[in-house]
């Protein structure tokens, strides 16, 4: 009975064979080994909780990145400007040297303040800001007002004149300058107020520091005022300005 058994299975693998062509082959899914696997390995599972680290690069001395070479900046000073410059000199030279790390001096004979970057100088950009604070103070901004450049990033400076908005000469000149003014520089002061800046009146030259968004808005004022708009009317637009930014922040 036993053989006929056998023979019974032999007979059946045979036709299965024949049948099909291929032996029918058992394959565990390949999900099931890689969780095994993970589970073996206790390593593997360490290595992909951790995070990888970051690398630490320590901070490049200017020096290092301008590759040793010394950079200067010569800032003009006009003869209105030696008074004030010589009793604010320590207010000037005290962030240059001690913040910035740069070295100043005043040259007599040129009659220029000179900014030299030295070892010791760790920012790329402390040169540009030394320059810009104290061209500032030359064209007639106070020195905290002018200190600013050096503290923030998004101040600037923008200077124009009363004839590149229109060609005005004499007495039409003087009363636009009047109006920029108003009595007691009533009008200036509220243009600074409201835009958040500070405007330097220096005959026909116009100089306005502060932010850029600021500097348009103030721009927009004085231009109307050069072409000839009350400033009753300049003051409403401001204060609709005034209004619009309160809503924004």
């Amino acid at each position: 009975m036993a053989t006929s058994t056998n023979q019974n299975t032999k007979m059946e693998t045979v036709s299965q064979e024949t049948d099909d062509g291929f032996i029918p082959r058992k394959t565990k899914s390949r999900k099931r080994k890689l969780q095994k696997e993970q589970t073996d390995d206790p390593q593997s599972m360490e290595t992909s909780e951790s995070a990888p680290k970051r690398p630490v690069f320590p901070p490049i001395s200017g020096d290092k990145l301008t590759g040793g070479k010394t950079e200067l900046r010569k800032i003009a000073v006009p003869a209105n400007r030696y008074t004030p410059l010589k009793d604010n000199w320590m207010k000037i030279f005290t962030p240059i040297v001690e913040h910035l790390h740069l070295q100043v001096r005043f040259n007599l004979k040129s009659r220029n303040v000179e900014i030299k970057t030295c070892k010791e100088t760790k920012e790329i950009g402390a040169l540009q800001k030394a320059a810009d604070f104290v061209r500032a103070f030359t064209l007639g901004f106070d020195v905290d007002d002018s200190l600013a450049l050096v503290r923030l990033d998004d101040l600037y400076l923008e200077s124009f004149q009363v004839q590149d908005v229109k060609p005005l000469k004499g007495d039409h000149l003087a009363r636009a300058i009047g109006r920029l003014a108003g009595k007691n520089g009533k009008t200036k002061f509220t243009i600074e107020n409201v835009t958040k800046t500070r405007i330097v009146l220096a005959d026909s030259k116009i100089h306005i520091l502060g932010s850029f968004q600021n500097i348009k808005v103030a721009r927009t004022a004085i231009c109307n005022l050069i072409l000839g708009s009350p400033p009753s009317k300049v003051y409403g637009n401001l204060r609709t300005v005034a209004a619009r930014s309160s809503e924004r922040f």
